[in-house]
């Protein structure tokens, strides 16, 4: 079984990750200049790739900042809509989940 601490610290870890996924992605949407129609064409498609990934990142910081705020009111790992224990098993794959199995069907 994890420690609260140690749930903590590897939502700071991802969350760095998700931070620095986002600055990259910006960045290389920045750099997409490019003035010949043909390229610009096919680099807006890559940037429709990166901008959904960006946006993905996005959701899942708000969803660690949340349970970062979980963590410092000290109801982390307890369901949000029911008040059980969210089970280790769950933590482990969603970390920054903020309900159980049951209420999250």
């Amino acid at each position: 079984m994890k420690s609260v601490e140690v749930r903590q610290a590897e939502l700071a870890v991802r969350r760095d990750e998700l931070q620095g996924r986002i600055d990259q992605i910006k960045a290389e949407l920045d750099s997409h200049q490019d003035r010949d129609w043909e390229e610009l064409a096919t680099q807006r498609e890559g940037d429709e790739v990166l901008e959904g990934m960006g946006l993905d990142a996005q959701a899942e910081l708000r969803a660690i900042a949340a349970a970062l705020q979980r963590v410092a009111q000290g109801d982390y790992g307890t369901c949000q809509r029911c008040g059980n224990a969210i089970s280790e098993a769950r933590l482990d794959v969603l970390p920054y989940t903020p309900f159980c199995k049951e209420c999250a069907a």
